[in-house]
């Protein structure tokens, strides 16, 4: 699964999320059996190779219509920042749905 999150850096170990009106460099995470397998960056939301299926956001005032029109499901992160955490918090199903 590939998770797409906003970031204010390309930085893994100090990057952290964003507002999409901010981002810097967009994260896709591969996620597979509940693990990280690789983390890709790039300055473009549409610069990945594959489909991300989750975007993260770390606010529900978000806009995130172009994103629902592709049909991704979109969560968000009020209190985590780093990759880590959200990845974390995505696995425990601590991050909340979009309240529209």
């Amino acid at each position: 699964m590939y998770i797409l999150i906003a970031m204010n850096s390309d930085n893994a170990q100090e990057a952290s999320i964003t507002k999409l009106n901010d981002v810097k460099v967009w994260a896709q995470v591969l996620l597979e059996e509940g693990k990280i397998v690789e983390t890709n960056f790039s300055t473009d939301k549409d610069g990945f190779e594959n489909f991300s299926e989750v975007l993260v956001v770390n606010d529900d005032n978000e806009y995130v219509w172009p994103f629902i029109e592709l049909g991704m499901m979109i969560l968000v992160a009020h209190t985590q920042r780093s990759i880590g955490d959200i990845i974390e918090a995505f696995l425990f199903r601590e991050l909340n749905e979009l309240a529209y």
